[in-house]
């Protein structure tokens, strides 16, 4: 390119640059002011909810085992359903505890008998011995001879509630309520009974109510320790507070609970102590493992200002919206931002209730610089 029409083109290009900062086009037309939707913000009753993950617990959780050895004999629950307490769920072949049964039985009778006998040989002596018919040593013999009998009486009378008992056990019954889960054992296979290394049969969890466990910060604890949940000022924590959990697959909170339980102490490695929420469940929709999001109420209610959080502008660490003067200006106003409630994004201090705010249209605007604001409108959403 030759010097000269080097120096016609950086004239174009400085002429061109002198027309557009005069707000005018290349052609010579003014140019317009970018169009922005402006709103005031939003003012309504606010409720801020401290949120938790956490996953639901079976309140009761029961490994079903054998207390007696043997085969066993019988099923009598179908994989996965629900069961009540005391519902039949094993048996082990009965037929050695009912022999063992029915000679505890008759060692019972048989000692029964020998007390007897024993009492009649001692009214007998009672009568001799009025009569100085046999010697007092005579009389004692006979007395230790019935004490003895009924202390085995006593001993077969323990046998017997023994074998009754090992009898009682064959019979491997549901200890709670709630969703059992598959048989372990199949029919025939030997089972080990007893506390030490006892055969696992199936287990059981109960279902209504079930709780919910998650962590809290220690910031959260000492702030309800302190004012309670809400800054209600109850001074008495979490507990008793009421709660709501919203499952994976679920829009909004809408399984309803109260705190019932918050650690003693506080986790030294992670800052945080552990709580527990109870659930009614009566139609078994909450399901022990699974995982929620959970949200106690941290503040409110109290009166605030919303906007959509797609109006504030990041700088760095601060946050700020631009509003629009009585100039049609775009002017900065750093803000200071709470939770998100329902939907909108709740400004905590930087804003009058009527301000006109940029909401759209936020990339085409400078500060202080000339802007064409449009009315519109926000609103909140149910979640």
């Amino acid at each position: 390119m030759t010097p000269k029409r080097l120096a016609r083109l950086s004239a174009g290009l400085l002429a061109v640059g002198l027309l557009a900062a005069c707000g005018e086009d290349p052609q010579g037309q003014t140019r317009q002011p970018p169009q922005v939707e402006v709103t005031t913000p939003l003012v309504d009753q606010v409720v801020e909810w401290d949120e938790y993950t956490g996953r639901f617990q079976a309140v009761k959780s029961v490994e079903v085992r054998a207390r007696v050895s043997g085969y066993l004999e019988s099923i009598h629950f179908t994989d996965g359903t629900m069961v009540d307490k005391g519902d039949l769920l094993f048996v082990i072949d009965q037929r050695p505890y009912q022999a063992a049964l029915n000679r505890a039985e008759a060692a019972v009778e048989r000692a029964d008998a020998r007390l007897a006998y024993t009492k009649t040989e001692v009214a007998r002596a009672e009568a001799l011995l009025e009569r100085h018919n046999i010697s007092k040593e005579q009389y004692d013999l006979r007395l230790q001879e019935m004490r003895q009998a009924e202390a085995d009486l006593a001993s077969a009378k323990a046998e017997r509630r023994t074998a009754e008992l090992d009898f009682e056990f064959t019979e491997v019954r549901a200890p709670v309520s709630g969703r059992v889960s598959e048989h372990a054992v199949d029919v025939g296979n030997l089972i080990n009974g007893g506390a030490g290394n006892a055969t696992p049969l199936t287990n059981i969890v109960s279902l209504d109510p079930i709780h919910f466990v998650f962590d809290a910060s220690e910031r959260a604890f000492l702030r309800y320790q302190r004012t309670g949940p809400g800054g209600e000022g109850t001074a008495q924590g979490a507990l008793g507070a009421l709660v709501r959990v919203k499952l994976s697959d679920e829009a909004g909170s809408v399984h309803e609970g109260t705190i019932d339980f918050v650690d003693n102490q506080v986790d030294e490695g992670t800052g945080t102590i552990r709580a527990r929420a109870v659930f009614e469940n009566a139609d078994g929709a909450l399901t022990p493992g699974v995982f929620g999001r959970l949200q106690l109420k941290a503040r409110g209610p109290y009166e605030a200002m919303l906007l959509p959080d797609k109006a504030v502008v990041s700088d760095q660490d601060r946050k700020m919206v631009y509003v629009v003067g009585d100039d049609q200006t775009a002017q900065v106003r750093p803000v200071k931002l709470g939770p998100m409630y329902k939907g909108l994004r709740v400004i905590r201090s930087g804003l009058a209730p009527d301000d006109r705010v940029i909401v759209a249209g936020l990339m085409f605007v400078r500060p202080n610089a000339p802007v064409r604001p449009q009315e519109t409108t926000i609103s909140l959403t149910d979640q």
